[in-house]
């Protein structure tokens, strides 16, 4: 019960940075909605470039973050010793990487269509450069259970985003996408100053021994998370390549890119519960009850990610004034890139049965089959159905992986999951959001919003009465156990 108070705690702190922070972010959604038009396809460059980016940092951090946490709480090992051989290994990679990108700037931007524009890739690249070395140290803060410090630094990283965002945009006038890449660089660089008295404070030692064995252990993560990020990007990268025409391709793009911005509610939820979990699990590996514990979570996990999946789906008729006017005819993708997220969050929850025996290579099987079913639907289905295809492709994808993990997984290092209990959630929510639905199309906004409401909170009594373990919550625990 202890190890769940802190779960809860810590999810709460790093839910902060991340949720608030990604709320926040999303100011910069209509910002660049009515400031880049639809018909400009900046909007569609800026999410295909910054797909790119995503899949990089994957590569340059190469699985270091988990195997981090995995060999710091090793009693064998030194923590700092971890830390700085890490860190000297995605330092390296981010050196060679920054060569190559400098040295062949020309046909790389060829390659990928912005010939014209190489500046883009040259900003962007430093850009993911500094954020795999920030990677690491902001591992070691979760490791040093420094949630504070962590959501402070994500957090002024977001406040002087969107600041420079204002004045630029806004005040200077300066629309186009080449300034949303700048402040990114700027922002970036900024945060990064900070790290370095910490770099400077630790004692320093590289242990070629010890990285020989978390290679071992890191590169099949590195195939997880190569696998893991496409599920999530491929369909933008793909998108430009395989839509018919060039030109509608970034304007379609955008308008996914910006639906998408919705929907990424489940993305901050399951990155806040990682954060949090992640130092837990492997902290928690040798205690007799962990499989409960691991059961427990998954099931909280889906019950709240359910919750803010009615949430979204319900008050959508606000939430859709984020992005502008011209990008909405994509609404539609929403719910359905948020089934994707659970199933992605799902996943998560279950591939540390494979992490804690040393058998990653699982991982990476799973992702890469989910990859394989995404790269397909995408593919095939992009030239006639546009985005749809990619919201699809992404359930596919990620469903794959799950059935495959958890089947897998059950026979191998089973777990006790309620499964029951959870498909009844499930099923609540898919009855709840379809009396939402007829709703829409009789009632005016504000009765809407006030009748999914009410059918929101008929799930949130459903939580409370069977299966929310106030004693467990921060502050209203104390409460609670006082008035027992």
């Amino acid at each position: 019960m202890a190890n769940l108070k802190s779960l809860a705690k810590d999810t709460a702190i790093y839910g902060l940075s991340s949720i608030v922070g990604r709320f926040l972010n999303y100011l910069l959604v209509p910002l660049y909605t009515h400031y880049m038009p639809k018909d400009s396809g900046d909007y569609g460059i800026s999410t295909n470039v910054y797909a790119y980016t995503a899949l990089i940092l994957v590569l340059l951090t190469f699985g270091m973050e988990t195997t981090l946490f995995r060999f710091a709480n090793d009693e064998k090992a030194k923590p700092d010793t971890v830390f700085t051989t890490a860190f000297a290994t995605v330092a390296t990679l981010t050196a060679v990487f920054l060569l190559l990108v400098f040295g062949f700037i020309s046909p790389i931007s060829s390659a990928i269509g912005y010939a014209d524009h190489p500046e883009y890739l040259t900003m962007m690249a430093t850009v993911v450069a500094l954020d795999a070395l920030q990677a690491i140290p902001f591992s070691y803060l979760r490791f040093q259970k420094r949630p504070i410090r962590f959501a402070s630094l994500k957090l002024l990283f977001i406040f002087l985003n969107i600041g420079l965002n204002l004045l630029y945009f806004v005040w200077l006038g300066k629309t186009s996408v080449f300034y949303v890449f700048f402040i990114n660089l700027l922002c970036t660089g900024f945060i990064t100053l900070f790290f370095l008295p910490d770099l400077f404070r630790i004692r320093w030692h590289f242990d070629g021994a010890l990285l020989k064995t978390m290679f071992s252990y890191s590169w099949p993560i590195l195939i997880l998370g190569i696998a893991g990020i496409l599920n999530q990007v491929a369909d933008k990268i793909l998108f430009p390549l395989v839509y018919p025409d060039e030109v509608e391709a970034n304007v379609q793009l955008g308008v996914y890119g910006g639906c998408v911005k919705i929907a990424m509610i489940m993305a901050m939820i399951t990155q806040a519960f990682r954060y949090a979990y992640e130092p837990i699990v492997f902290a928690k590996s040798k205690d007799a009850d962990k499989k409960e514990y691991y059961a427990a979570a998954m099931k909280y996990f889906l019950i709240f990610t359910l919750l803010a999946f009615l949430c979204v789906v319900g008050w959508m008729p606000l939430l859709q004034y984020i992005i502008g006017e011209d990008y909405r005819e994509g609404l539609g993708v929403v719910p359905i890139v948020m089934v994707a997220e659970i199933m992605m969050g799902i996943y998560f929850n279950l591939s540390f049965w494979y992490k804690l025996i040393d058998r990653t290579i699982y991982g990476a099987w799973f992702s890469l089959a989910g990859c394989l079913v995404l790269f397909v639907v995408n593919i095939l289905f992009i030239p006639k159905y546009g985005y749809w295809a990619c919201a699809w492709g992404g359930v596919a994808g990620y469903g794959t992986a799950m059935v495959l993990s958890y089947i897998v997984g059950q026979r191998k290092n089973p777990i006790p999951y309620p499964i029951k209990d959870m498909l009844v959630y499930v099923l609540g929510a898919a009855i709840y959001t379809a009396l939402m639905y007829p709703i829409a199309d009789y009632l005016p906004v504000w009765a809407q919003l006030i009748c999914n409401t009410i059918l929101i909170a008929a799930f949130v009594g459903q939580i409370i009465r069977y299966d929310l373990p106030l004693s467990i919550l921060p502050v209203i625990g104390k409460k609670f156990k006082n008035n027992k």
